[in-house]
């Protein structure tokens, strides 16, 4: 397995961490538009020891198709991992397949604003733009993993895992993520700085949420449908001392994920955002400030969003300020293999003092970096294979969990946990 991966930034970075620890690869290229990005994760990866030469930089427009395209076959890629925000899903998409490798992302391609209406039908929804190419991928014998971060990705195994494991009859998979994270500045005060990229954020939490719904009255083939944002909320107790976290639902590639391989009667997304968050979130909606189109600004082009996001800490400089744990989980009911009602919560927990002293990552950002880490071990060595744009519910989920949970070094020594409450 030759990869490429795409952006360096902080899961860019984590996932060539956790990767330099294992030998399922002949090579893994680097690449970011900043080439001195690229470098310094080649070199952090490297001092893990064990490199062997495999790891190497590069430069590349991830905006171009062309370029993306031409790096692979420079560098005789097997598979392209991409590891940027979610507005260049459809270039390096399309640039992976056009060099004939497979290619695997954490985020889909973007939805179009939906109406706000509560209980609209969609619009273009995350990774129709994806699977819209589904055919010709299978056709061309070429698999595209999409969703395989953390949430999309763990969440979607948990689906699988539960389907096949635990229920015989889901009423509801609610994947549900809160953390008790604080970040503080140098005087020890907590301050505001996101955990993952905020374009992303703004991106996700003010498009009108999705839900799906098997059935609703009058339409007995369900469908996918909007409700208005940061609503229903709700609050749930998360393990591991993290405790009750208020969460609100929020447009998630999982709602448009698990209904196409997983039997549910709804699927839900709630994202526990915090007071703080929500506000923030809603001023910049206000003012404008979460719009993507440029506007100009003594003479030059700016996007807003771009501005936001820029102005704020980056995330992967922020673990040695932060404490606490994140995490991510699903929560399912209906009816248990024994056939009575059952309730359970599949969960990962993250704790950033464990993750900053082995990985230098931040909690955030290594709980989905290790997730495409463990999928493309298992395409490597055959255990997960297919072809054509599938989810991480259409492979098996217990060598998935397995090898995941394992004691290092067969594993990645992070366990999941389950509760049935």
């Amino acid at each position: 397995m030759r990869v490429l991966m795409i952006g360096a930034g902080g899961v860019g970075d984590a996932a060539a961490r956790i990767a330099a620890d294992r030998d399922f690869f002949e090579a893994w290229v680097v690449a970011d538009h900043d080439v001195s990005r690229a470098e310094r994760t080649v070199a952090a990866a490297a001092a893990r020891g064990g490199d062997g030469g495999r790891f190497s930089a590069a430069q590349v427009d991830a905006s171009d198709a062309g370029a993306v395209e031409a790096l692979a076959r420079e560098v005789r890629a097997t598979h392209v991992f991409n590891a940027v925000d979610p507005r260049f899903v459809v270039p390096i998409f399309d640039g992976a397949r056009a060099a004939g490798c497979d290619y695997l992302d954490m985020a889909m391609s973007l939805s179009r604003r939906h109406p706000t209406e509560p209980y609209a039908k969609v619009g273009v929804k995350l990774g129709d733009e994806q699977f819209a190419q589904a055919g010709e991928w299978e056709s061309e014998g070429r698999l595209a993993l999409v969703g395989i971060g953390v949430e999309p990705g763990l969440s979607d195994v948990f689906a699988r895992y539960a389907a096949d494991h635990l229920f015989s009859e889901i009423d509801e998979l609610g994947t549900r993520d809160g953390a008790n994270l604080v970040i503080r500045d140098e005087d020890g005060n907590e301050v505001f700085a996101p955990g993952f990229s905020m374009w992303t954020i703004i991106e996700e939490c003010l498009n009108p949420p999705v839900v799906w719904e098997k059935a609703r009255a009058g339409e007995p083939d369900g469908g996918w449908y909007t409700l208005p944002a940061f609503s229903e909320p709700e609050v749930f107790d998360f393990p591991e001392g993290i405790g009750p976290v208020e969460c609100v639902h929020v447009e998630h590639e999982e709602v448009l994920l698990m209904p196409r391989w997983v039997d549910a009667r709804k699927v839900t997304f709630k994202y526990g955002l915090g007071e703080e968050m929500i506000t923030i979130l809603r001023t910049l909606h206000t003012l404008g400030l979460d719009s993507t189109e440029p506007v100009t600004v003594k003479g030059v082009q700016v996007s807003p969003r771009d501005v936001v996001a820029a102005v704020l800490p980056d995330p992967q400089t922020i673990g040695p300020r932060m404490e606490g744990k994140t995490c991510a989980g699903l929560w399912v009911t209906g009816t248990g293999k024994d056939g009575q009602p059952r309730r359970t919560y599949l969960y990962h927990v993250s704790d950033n003092a464990d993750t900053m002293r082995e990985y230098e990552a931040q909690c955030v950002v290594w709980q989905t970096a290790v997730n495409p880490v463990v999928a493309l071990e298992l395409l490597a060595n055959g255990t997960w294979s297919g072809a054509g744009v599938l989810g991480p519910e259409a492979f098996d989920a217990v060598p998935f969990l397995d090898l995941l949970a394992a004691p290092k070094p067969a594993g990645y020594g992070s366990p999941w946990g389950l509760e049935d409450r």
